[in-house]
């Protein structure tokens, strides 16, 4: 399984970006994906996350901002990122759990800066 994730960029606070990860390579239909996020000297965190089927969940710093979805039919995923600030500015990574597989996949990862 490959993930490549692109929407990345450069924006002002407040503005907004749309990340999209596609994942190949026949993941299994029943997986989650999640975006992660790390900024310089801290460890990953995740940001949002999506099972194929169930409720999406949110960290703290995200909610009412990120919003995640799918399209299972494509294997993608997006974060729609609002109200961007700051502390938002990190690297991001495309996340999926194969649940088959019992394996996690990383996708490259996506600099998001917001400047003040």
């Amino acid at each position: 399984v490959q993930l490549q994730a692109s929407g990345g960029g450069s924006v002002q606070a407040g503005g907004s970006l749309t990340l999209s990860c596609t994942a190949s390579g026949n993941p299994f239909p029943m997986n989650t994906m999640a975006w992660y996020r790390q900024e310089p000297g801290k460890q990953r965190e995740m940001v949002a996350r999506a099972p194929s089927s169930g409720n999406t969940y949110y960290a703290e710093s995200a909610k009412g901002r990120f919003t995640i979805s799918r399209d299972n039919a494509k294997n993608t995923v997006l974060l729609q990122m609002t109200s961007l600030r700051p502390e938002d500015t990190a690297v991001y990574y495309c996340y999926l759990f194969d649940s088959r597989l019992s394996r996690d996949f990383w996708g490259q990862g996506t600099l998001v800066t917001v400047s003040s």
